[in-house]
């Protein structure tokens, strides 16, 4: 006797499991969206704030999978010490470097953001 599938399923995963994973996608990109322009938060702030404490990595992940031209701020997300995180090469993005200037957000000498000027602070 066969036994009733309860949810299709392709190689991805389960339909459940592909839902719950875009609701903690939309999660993380509701979140980013929050931060004000001027602004910045690290990877771990923001999965905090989205209710995913100790996903740090799995912001960087979604932050990564931004389709090309996205409109979402990502550039307001840094690493914890208030750095530019490396990208695949090794090096910061001049790009996320340029847009967080012309927002008024500045960097020192070193290279690094005083989170503590212009860390986002959630009300």
């Amino acid at each position: 006797m066969k036994r009733a599938r309860t949810a299709s399923r392709d190689p991805r995963g389960s339909t459940d499991a592909r839902t719950a994973r875009d609701e903690l996608v939309q999660r993380i990109l509701a979140t980013v969206d929050s931060i004000p322009k001027g602004s910045v938060a690290s990877y771990g702030q923001v999965a905090r704030e989205a209710g995913l404490p100790r996903h740090a990595r799995l912001v960087g992940r979604v932050l990564r999978e931004l389709p090309t031209g996205s409109k979402l701020a990502w550039h307001r997300v840094v690493n914890a010490a208030g750095r530019i995180s490396p990208r695949a090469d090794g090096t910061p993005s001049p790009e996320q470097h340029r847009r967080l200037e012309r927002e008024g957000v500045h960097f020192e000498p070193n290279g690094r953001i005083d989170l503590a000027r212009f860390g986002w602070r959630p009300k």
